[in-house]
């Protein structure tokens, strides 16, 4: 059997209550349908179980600085990159760039580019090949 190379993310926040305010709007559009709330970390799950199924999480740390790291996720389409950069609009996300081609990447590459709350860098892409 085969297995999903990705296992989890476990994001490090400032105020766990507001990310599962934001978090709770844009993970389900991406696939994360089940939401688990917990008093030190919360998350939601993909669907499938292990090893195929994946997660993402955040704990919270009020010390928490944000860095250049970037989480990217896959679309399947140009029309689903659309969508979702209107829920993340919608949700709240800052510096919001996109979505629009990324030639500078490959000739088929469209993404939308965001920060969440706590200045964590996320991405939505698609592209063939």
């Amino acid at each position: 059997m085969s297995k999903n190379p990705y296992q989890h993310i476990d994001l490090r926040v400032n105020d766990l209550e507001q990310a599962w305010e934001f978090y709770s709007k844009i993970l389900p559009a991406i696939g994360f349908e089940k939401g688990n709330k917990g008093k030190t970390f919360s998350g939601f799950d993909a669907d499938g179980t292990p090893p195929r199924q994946a997660w993402f999480g955040f704990t919270e740390d009020r010390d928490h600085r944000a860095n250049a790291n970037r989480i990217a996720f896959w679309a399947k389409s140009r029309a689903e990159v659309d969508a979702i950069g209107e829920v993340i609009k919608s949700a709240g996300a800052g510096n919001v760039s996109g979505p629009r081609a990324c030639p500078e990447y490959n000739a088929t590459y469209y993404a939308v580019f965001f920060e969440d709350p706590f200045g964590n860098c996320l991405e939505i892409c698609f592209h063939e090949g």
